[in-house]
């Protein structure tokens, strides 16, 4: 059976609460569509194993845009506890040694150019902002979501309405 027919019974016989915990792991470079399958198939089984206490957590894993890796854990059955998120942390851990990504630099950031995703270093945002090439209205992600409301709402969103602006916002000129 195809991959994307495995995720869409996954999605359909699990219905999460809008309240389910999210984590978001951006990596610094775009992944192959074979390296996304590859690294789906392998979330779908960290996912379906993963525990807290000895409890099994209602939790899939997504990967968007051949870049960023959400994780999604429904509490309302069990929560997710130190133990199983130090679980998580160690296997995005070696997902990035796998596959030669980092998916742990907070500084890399994400913005919309056009249809393409780009993702650089803090430094090169700075001067892109000052250059006008990202502006106010230019789409970054808030990787710092924590629930799936947010994520449908606050992830994807126009530079003014995002953390960015706090941090950046003196590098934008009207």
């Amino acid at each position: 059976m195809p991959l994307y027919k495995v995720n869409k019974i996954i999605n359909l016989c699990m219905i999460f609460s809008e309240n389910s915990r999210v984590w978001i792991y951006q990596s610094d470079k775009q992944l192959s569509d074979e390296q996304t399958a590859a690294l789906q198939q392998q979330l779908n089984s960290f996912t379906t194993g993963w525990t807290a206490h000895n409890s099994q957590l209602k939790a899939k894993a997504e990967i968007r845009y051949n870049r960023f890796i959400i994780l999604i854990v429904d509490e309302s059955q069990a929560g997710a506890s130190g133990c199983s998120i130090d679980k998580s942390v160690n296997y995005m851990k070696q997902i990035e040694q796998q596959f030669g990504i980092n998916l742990f630099d907070r500084f890399n950031l994400a913005y919309r150019s056009g249809k393409e995703i780009v993702s650089v270093p803090r430094h090169t945002f700075e001067e892109l902002l000052a250059k006008k090439i990202i502006d106010a209205n230019t789409i970054v992600f808030n990787n710092m979501v924590q629930n799936l409301t947010d994520l449908g709402n606050k992830w994807e969103v126009p530079f003014k309405d995002s953390w960015h602006n706090q941090l950046f916002g003196s590098l934008v000129t009207q």
